[in-house]
């Protein structure tokens, strides 16, 4: 259940995406495949660990949903910000490609991955906890013998359609992923967003539980989409599918337009 890198495209891709320049995040692409000055730096990964019991796994879109917003709270979150605990590290991860991965745990597992430096974010159902990023080869034990593939999620019912102000994170009508990989690409989509919010809007998604959606865009919608000058993230093509795919488009209401 993973993704790694992704980069953003247009104004404002993502680390399985490019970013788009500011005075954090120059115009080098931190998603894509090719290479850059980012792959010289050392190369970390931002864990994330979704809970799946196997009597009680949750929804699919709910599990998007979660990993996405607990992409955006470790990114808000107090620890990662100026001389914080975690802002070396976050800065660190950065500075190179923008590596998400997605690992599963239930019972046992998810109760020793819950004791370690990180955050729980719930959503209706899921659970998923993430933690500041770590080397790329320098898992903590209790997340590395974490399985990555192996479980997928599935919706009961179809999601509702997304009010008009809630930001929106659409995925490729036309790629196959797994649950890890998809909530990996939300996760990117989310940041790609954050970065290129005003502060004033930040703050206001921050205070308001970071309400989103994650819904896969029908082929009209994402033709749009893709031409609209939103984030989007461009996949690194490390897992599952091609490199360049393009993935995610963020829709937020204050990027519109």
């Amino acid at each position: 259940m993973s993704s790694e890198n992704a980069q953003p495209d247009s104004p404002g891709s993502s680390p399985d995406s490019e970013v788009p320049p500011s005075p954090e995040h120059p115009t080098a692409s931190l998603f894509r495949q090719q290479s850059t000055d980012r792959d010289e730096a050392p190369q970390f990964v931002l864990p994330l660990v979704v809970r799946i019991e196997k009597t009680a796994p949750p929804p699919r879109t709910d599990a998007l949903e979660t990993a996405a917003r607990a992409v955006l709270t470790i990114l808000a979150d107090e620890r990662s910000l100026g001389d914080g605990e975690w802002a070396r590290a976050i800065r660190d991860w950065q500075d190179a490609r923008i590596r998400k991965v997605v690992r599963r745990a239930r019972g046992a597992e998810w109760r020793k991955a819950s004791a370690l430096p990180g955050v729980t974010v719930l959503g209706q159902e899921a659970q998923v906890r993430v933690f500041p990023p770590v080397p790329l080869d320098g898992w903590p034990r209790e997340l590395a013998k974490l399985q990555v593939s192996g479980t997928d999620l599935d919706d009961p019912e179809p999601p509702g359609t997304p009010g008009a102000e809630v930001p929106v994170l659409w995925l490729s009508p036309s790629l196959e992923m797994s649950a890890g990989k998809a909530m990996a690409q939300a996760g990117h989509g989310a940041q790609l967003a954050w970065w290129e919010l005003a502060e004033a809007d930040r703050k206001t998604w921050a205070d308001a539980g970071f309400p989103l959606a994650v819904r896969v865009a029908d082929v009209g919608r994402w033709e749009r989409l893709v031409s609209s000058g939103l984030p989007m993230v461009r996949d690194a093509g490390f897992t599952e599918i091609e490199a360049g795919s393009q993935t995610v488009v963020a829709d937020h209401p204050a990027l519109r337009g």
